[in-house]
């Protein structure tokens, strides 16, 4: 003997319905609104990687690249970047007698000794193979040259400072308050 009891209610149903709906919709939806978000963080996060490590808009773009984006089953953004410390090259170089002056961080720097150009001063020579990369000499004579760098990692300036709190500042409470409309749009 078997006893089965179910309990039908007309707002039981629409609920279900509802619930219904709203598996079939929120997957797509939610990863659109993640995907706007994640854009309007990634130009915030540009606009201040810009500002902390002095170098310019381009650059910048150029290394954070496209953003993984979200899609239904994978509700993540991910703005990836890779590299090591930047040449002074990318920081407006400029040479004078005592070596080059560049702005990383924003702030001219004296690198004492650099050079851009060839020849003595001052009668420098822009020489074409430098392509306006910044060298130190390794010995006297000069036979032994290496590019100067900056002491600008961009992964480690994009999770540190400015950057990471126009993030945080941007990308959580903004998910939230849209997700939040999303969904009550879809469940009212």
């Amino acid at each position: 003997m078997t006893i089965v009891i179910a309990w039908k209610d007309r707002s039981l149903s629409h609920f279900a319905k509802k619930l219904g709906e709203l598996n079939a919709k929120f997957p797509r939806v939610a990863a659109q609104e993640v995907n706007k978000v994640g854009a309007r963080a990634k130009t915030q996060v540009i606009r201040n990687l810009s500002k902390q490590t002095g170098l310019p808009r381009r650059v910048i773009v150029a290394a954070v690249g496209d953003p993984a984006q979200a899609r239904p089953g994978k509700l993540s953004y991910e703005m990836k970047t890779r590299g090591g410390e930047i040449r002074l090259k990318y920081f407006s170089p400029q040479e004078t007698l005592p070596g080059v002056v560049a702005k990383p961080f924003g702030k001219k720097t004296l690198y004492d000794g650099a050079f851009m150009k060839g020849g003595a001063f001052p009668q420098r020579k822009v020489v074409a193979r430098f392509d306006g990369h910044v060298y130190r000499r390794l010995n006297k004579s000069g036979t032994h040259i290496t590019q100067v760098r900056s002491n600008v990692v961009i992964p480690v300036e994009m999770t540190q400072g400015a950057t990471l709190r126009a993030f945080e500042v941007i990308a959580g409470p903004l998910l939230q308050q849209r997700l939040y409309k999303v969904l009550k749009k879809l469940v009212p």
